[in-house]
């Protein structure tokens, strides 16, 4: 009698066992996804398929955060940092550094976006000439182009609708021409768009913001679920915006704005990119673990912030298509899989 009862609750409790054994993701991400190991002050990600190395590179913004300097001098002198991933994701590497520069001096550059077309990888950099301790400085979108991603030709500034500009987003239309949002810091801070047909020569019909509002910045862009959306990093959370043909956008809620309860994942999520793989779509981000806020940013006697307040570490979270809008529980396990191509 024994044995048929236990037989019995083995049977009845096999379903929900198979079920919890389905929905416990296989593929955990880290937390955090990455730290620089040489400055640790990775932020600005941006993530695509290096064809040539067989394997997921993150470019990012490689902030000087380990040194201690005035003010915001970490910030510049950057360079674009790689990390590897040869796991579909799991693990990833530091690299290196990219060597963009094209004149003399020690220079500076923010948040690439990277795109492949036709064999060639085309990159968008802003570029600042030099090393600043304060905000500020002649940001212009630089372009370049390589075969491996590691060699890179310098192939000039677009003419965009300033010379303030920084973290360029691309897009490919169904006809095969090119988008480009942008941030304006002569444009309210705003987003601004351009248009090309073969990566090189953009145009402007308007100098009216695609994005408009308070200022923000990093924008991007891509296609899920049947939309086109744009996220964009308002430093309190990144805001969400839908378009059925990318001219129009339509404001919608906060993401990333309420802390996490990961390692480093705290306070909110900054300027990242997004990947969308099959039905899943991943925001990719940073943040300031050390800071109760992520514009916190107070100086010593010395006018030097502290360690804990410069340094930065990626994270990732999951993107959900909800009613109409995409939301993110940050603390929610998922899958994270990035497929080889």
């Amino acid at each position: 009698m024994y044995k048929l009862y236990l037989a019995l609750t083995l049977a009845t409790a096999l379903p929900v066992l198979n079920s919890c054994a389905q929905t416990k993701p296989i593929h955990t991400a880290s937390a955090p996804l990455y730290r620089d190991p040489i400055f640790d002050g990775a932020a600005d990600p941006t993530l695509i398929w290096n064809d040539k190395e067989k394997a997921w590179w993150m470019l990012y913004t490689q902030r000087r955060a380990s040194v201690d300097a005035e003010n915001v001098a970490y910030c510049y002198g950057s360079k674009i940092g790689i990390a590897e991933s040869k796991d579909n994701g799991h693990s990833w590497v530091y690299r290196g550094a990219l060597n963009l520069e094209f004149e003399k001096g020690e220079n500076t550059f923010w948040a690439p976006d990277v795109v492949y077309n036709n064999g060639t990888y085309h990159m968008f950099v802003a570029y600042i000439q030099g090393v600043r301790s304060n905000w500020g400085g002649h940001a212009r979108i630089a372009h370049y182009t390589s075969k491996d991603m590691w060699d890179w030709k310098f192939e000039g500034f677009p003419q965009l609708t300033s010379e303030k500009v920084i973290d360029p987003t691309l897009y490919q239309l169904p006809d095969k021409t090119w988008r480009i949002w942008y941030k304006d810091e002569d444009h309210g801070s705003n987003t601004m768009m351009a248009g090309s047909k073969d990566l090189n020569k953009w145009t402007y019909t308007s100098t009216k913001p695609a994005i408009g509002g308070t200022g923000h910045e990093g924008p991007k862009v891509f296609r899920f679920k049947d939309y086109y959306w744009m996220v964009t990093d308002e430093w309190h959370g990144m805001r969400v915006y839908r378009s059925d043909d990318l001219n129009t956008w339509t404001r919608q809620g906060l993401i990333l704005d309420v802390p996490g309860k990961r390692k480093d994942d705290t306070p909110t999520g900054a300027h990242g990119d997004v990947v969308v793989t099959g039905d899943q779509a991943y925001v990719i981000y940073f943040t300031h673990p050390g800071r109760k806020v992520h514009s916190e940013s107070p100086v010593n006697e010395d006018g030097i912030q502290p360690y804990s307040i410069r340094r930065s570490s990626i994270e990732v979270a999951e993107l959900k298509f909800d009613n109409g809008t995409l939301t993110c529980d940050r603390d929610a396990p998922f899958e994270f899989f990035l497929p080889s191509k």
